[in-house]
């Protein structure tokens, strides 16, 4: 029996509206290929280099440290719908760390359209671990042995989910940038829960003028980590907001002076 042309038509719209729907469960890769794009044609401190990932291969910006010593890596992941070269907070950190001798590579972190809100990330989380650990990998393949976390807002909660599931042990330390609290519904992007569990020297540190979301999660995760975390060091910089506008080396200074306590290979 030949089915009806409309229940072919219902069954196309209804495809469609499930689509326009639900959440995305992968990262918008034809967006990754354009910033990456766009990044390589206009580069000029470090290089671009190409991981992989399962099936996936992605970008990483690879800034050596100079100077006489070198004290670690630096794995940095940058904010909601953000890329490895991002002019705010992270374009400052991986082109200055490198100067008080930390070798950086800023990562790819997978994304979605611009519009999409924080809990649409969440399916995306799944992609995180192995991004990061690929990235591990890079700097351990370069004789790093001594390597730091270092997120910004959603990259935080995205370092979190790392820290929890099987990190290697060759990750020494994190620092969390204005973070907020993840995306409670979801245990993989819970960044506070996950925080929580870290013991490994942990800096947290977000401006007076933060938003309110980071403001109210500072709150909590300093309440938190104080009770499970000896290693664990909150700094507020006055005058800063999310993005740390104008407070770039402010921001630098107080992450590169805490690393070299806290962080720096011995």
């Amino acid at each position: 029996m030949n089915t009806p042309l409309y229940f072919h038509r219902f069954l196309i719209s209804f495809t469609l509206l499930m689509s326009l729907a639900l959440p995305a469960s992968a990262s918008d890769t034809e967006k990754e290929k354009r910033w990456e794009a766009q990044i390589v044609d206009t580069l000029i401190a470090g290089e671009a280099v190409k991981l992989k990932a399962g099936n996936s291969e992605f970008l990483g910006l690879f800034t050596p440290g100079s100077g006489k010593k070198i004290h670690g890596g630096i794995i940095l992941l940058h904010g909601i719908g953000a890329h490895p070269a991002w002019p705010e907070v992270i374009e400052p950190l991986r082109e200055q760390l490198p100067e008080h001798g930390w070798t950086v590579l800023s990562l790819q972190m997978p994304i979605l359209g611009n519009e999409a809100p924080d809990t649409e990330y969440a399916p995306l989380f799944d992609a995180v671990p192995s991004r990061i650990q690929a990235g591990v990998d890079y700097l351990k393949g370069k004789g790093i042995k001594n390597i730091v976390l270092m997120g910004h807002s959603l990259g935080c909660a995205m370092a979190s989910y790392y820290l929890v599931s099987k990190p290697d042990s060759a990750v020494t330390a994190m620092v969390a940038i204005s973070s907020g609290p993840g995306i409670a519904d979801d245990p993989k992007a819970d960044a506070n829960k996950n925080f929580a569990k870290v013991t490994i020297p942990f800096l947290d540190i977000y401006g007076s003028q933060d938003t309110d979301m980071v403001l109210k999660a500072t709150k909590t995760r300093r309440v938190q980590m104080k009770k499970s975390n000896p290693n664990y060091t909150q700094i507020r910089i006055n005058g800063a907001d999310h993005f740390y506008n104008t407070m770039d080396d402010e921001l630098v200074k107080r992450v590169y002076s805490w690393l070299a306590k806290h962080a720096a290979a011995k």
